[in-house]
């Protein structure tokens, strides 16, 4: 295969699978498909290459963000037969006359250019839309509801689900007022350099860092919580669409269920993230969702709201979602109560001790109506690594660490099918044990907390200590 073949094939691939399934052409105002933009940009690919091809050069589009109206949108149905007509047509034609000064011949509005009656497109279009944005030319953001910059503040653009990943996104913005005015002089409202008093009411009204915006931001299942609190506040019409407007900002792709409900669309995106191993999907606080197994998955983004602020960088945590709950590898480090504590009613702030390392104490909000002494309690520390030496394993800890508080219930004494008077019986092949004097259930989180933080007093925050592998247990949360 030639270079300019190869070219071709690339071209090819790029306009079949990384931009929308339909376009307006400016020119016209009508439909095209991706094959028609296939066939019309063929020519524009270079027959010699000099290292510096990229087909996204070559296909140019604008894409709309914007608030939609609560009646009146062109549909598909209507630009298709050319009869789309009211406000929402009007405001498509001002986006598209802003789209035509920035020399594009195409553009996209999630209002028209989307079939919904075709629930394969539909689903396509929304796994694929981070990409589609984030592959635009331009971006053009119309504040319906803002004069100035100041009323970005206030303005519902800043509050809805979708408009989250509309503005992280694209690589160039340019925000428009409700007269479709620009709000700047700037050619791209994302730039650093182009504008600090938007930037500066982006982030307060936001509450996403300055920096989260301008830079090329980078999808993916990492920074799970802080990523969440920025979509805690923010509403869509459909209570699925709180789960698919944020799988391109976390990069997991769902399968597309309106009906399923809220609860299970948010449970199905937390396990996605989950597959990448990142701690920081840990680190919320509140009720857990109505999951069938777990007591580990949050019920929507608020639950990150009132999050710890933890360093949570390093290692992959392994997690695994089973009929038994999330399977999750802990460092188990024990712990006492206080000795004489009376059971009262509510919940109650108790200081744990640590026998294994006694300088420790740790602070948990308990049921105190509880019997405390049918429970045991452990801090399940999360943040640990593995270090092999020379034969063994061993577990290496930071002497500043994060783990979940945990207890576990005294189911009975001894085992009830065994008097305490028996012989141990024989069973030939197995290694039995007997006189078993307590039995406990499994792990459970402490439902009242989220993840909370360990100082080893004699140990540096930044250094690292090492312990016996025999600490880590298998937790099913």
């Amino acid at each position: 295969m030639s270079d300019y073949a190869r070219r071709l094939e690339e071209f090819d691939q790029y306009v079949m699978n990384h931009i929308p399934i339909r376009l307006i052409r400016l020119s016209d105002m009508k439909f095209v498909e991706r094959d028609d933009v296939r066939k019309h940009l063929h020519p524009s690919v270079p027959r010699k290459d000099y290292g510096l091809y990229k087909p996204s050069r070559h296909v140019k589009y604008a894409v709309l963000s914007h608030r939609w109206l609560a009646s009146g949108e062109p549909t598909y149905e209507e630009i298709k037969a050319g009869t789309a007509a009211g406000p929402g047509y009007e405001k498509l034609e001002n986006f598209c006359e802003q789209a035509r000064k920035y020399k594009v011949e195409f553009a996209w509005s999630d209002t028209c250019c989307i079939d919904k009656s075709s629930s394969t497109e539909l689903d396509e279009s929304i796994r694929s839309m981070f990409r589609w944005y984030r592959n635009s030319e331009i971006c053009i953001v119309h504040l319906a509801q803002s004069e100035t910059i100041e009323d970005i503040l206030h303005d519902e653009w800043t509050t809805r689900g979708w408009t989250l990943q509309e503005l992280l996104a694209p690589y160039y913005i340019k925000f428009f007022n409700k007269r479709w005015t620009a709000m700047t002089d700037a050619s791209n409202d994302k730039r650093k350099e182009a504008n600090t008093r938007i930037l500066q009411h982006l982030e307060t009204a936001t509450r996403i860092p300055r920096h989260e915006i301008y830079w090329q931001f980078n999808p993916g299942p990492l920074k799970v919580d802080e990523r969440m609190a920025w979509a805690a506040e923010r509403k869509t019409t459909r209570v699925e669409d709180v789960a698919y407007s944020l799988m391109g900002i976390f990069d997991v792709s769902l399968q597309i269920a309106y009906g399923e409900g809220g609860d299970r669309a948010f449970c199905r995106l937390i396990e996605a993230i989950m597959q990448a191993g990142d701690p920081s999907v840990l680190n919320w606080k509140g009720k857990a969702a109505k999951h069938h197994t777990s007591d580990a998955i949050p019920r929507s983004p608020r639950s990150f709201l009132d999050r710890r602020e933890l360093k949570l960088v390093g290692r992959r945590l392994e997690m695994t979602m089973t009929s038994l709950g999330l399977r999750v590898p802990l460092v188990i480090l024990p712990l006492n109560l206080p000795l004489g504590m009376a059971m009262e009613t509510g919940y109650a702030r108790i200081t744990f001790d640590c026998p294994l390392y006694p300088n420790i104490k740790i602070d948990i909000t308990v049921d105190n109506s509880l019997v405390h002494g049918q429970y045991q309690y452990a801090l399940g520390i999360i943040s640990y690594s593995l270090v092999r030496d020379g034969s063994r394993e061993v577990l290496g800890i930071q002497g500043k660490s994060v783990g979940f508080p945990l207890r576990c219930r005294r189911e009975r004494e001894r085992d009830q099918f065994v008097s305490p008077n028996s012989e141990p019986i024989d069973v030939v092949g197995f290694e039995t044990v007997s006189n078993l004097e307590q039995i406990f259930g499994q792990w459970r989180k402490i439902r009242q907390e989220g993840l909370i933080e360990v100082n080893f007093p004699i140990t540096p925050s930044d250094s690292i200590f090492y312990i016996s592998r025999k600490y880590l247990e298998i937790v099913y949360l």
